[in-house]
């Protein structure tokens, strides 16, 4: 019952990291904050995988490297298992490789650990309402891996909103930035999919990325 009040219910979390101190830390952090629930912790992807299916967490908050499987790897075995959760990475790493692996293997965002508390809860809303939040560093990073490719199928406004997307944005904020309506936004995601042949946010990162369409 509790779970089908959709509405009012926390966002449920469940933490997936190596280091003691530091899941503790956030399990005290999110758990203190209203809205927010840590349903479950788990020290490596191999103690969660028993469990985690049960927890049935909105989130995952997931380090990289820990014991076992690494965060990266684990990304897709987590989906497997939770098809509907959002994976965001928190991690010291700030590797072009391990971004947009991540991305590619269906993680919603990537922040690091220096990341301000404020920042790492407002994420964890973000992700669970679509949006795909990076630290400012990491998107930057992302911004600038791209060099626009003069052959590209997609339109201007197709291409900033792209862009956009791989900013990170959700796409209520890709809607007030660009000043369209949300319906609008939709319409030109769903002709990017299509003129791209992918079906998700992270397949359109790496299109692009591969492409140079922004």
């Amino acid at each position: 019952m509790q779970k089908r009040n959709a509405m009012n219910r926390n966002i449920q979390v469940t933490i997936i990291e190596d280091d003691d101190t530091i899941r503790n830390g956030y399990s005290f952090l999110i758990g203190n904050t209203e809205g927010y629930e840590v349903v479950s912790s788990y020290c490596s992807y191999e103690s969660a995988a028993l469990k985690i299916a049960n927890d049935k967490p909105d989130v995952i908050l997931l380090d990289i490297e820990m014991p076992g499987t690494n965060g990266i790897d684990a990304i897709p075995k987590l989906k497997k298992l939770l098809p509907h959760v959002y994976i965001l990475i928190l991690t010291v790493y700030e590797s072009e490789k391990l971004i947009f692996e991540a991305l590619a293997n269906g993680a919603a965002g990537y922040l690091t650990k220096n990341t301000p508390s404020a920042k790492i809860i407002e994420s964890i809303k973000e992700v669970k309402e679509g949006g795909g939040p990076m630290s400012i560093n990491i998107a930057k990073m992302v911004i600038k891996s791209f060099q626009k490719n003069q052959a590209s199928p997609l339109s201007k406004r197709e291409t900033q909103i792209l862009e956009q997307i791989c900013n990170g944005k959700s796409r209520g904020q890709i809607a007030k930035e660009l000043f369209i309506d949300l319906e609008t936004v939709r319409s030109h995601i769903k002709n990017i999919y299509v003129k791209l042949d992918v079906n998700s946010r992270a397949d359109a990162i790496k299109t692009a990325r591969e492409n140079k369409l922004i």
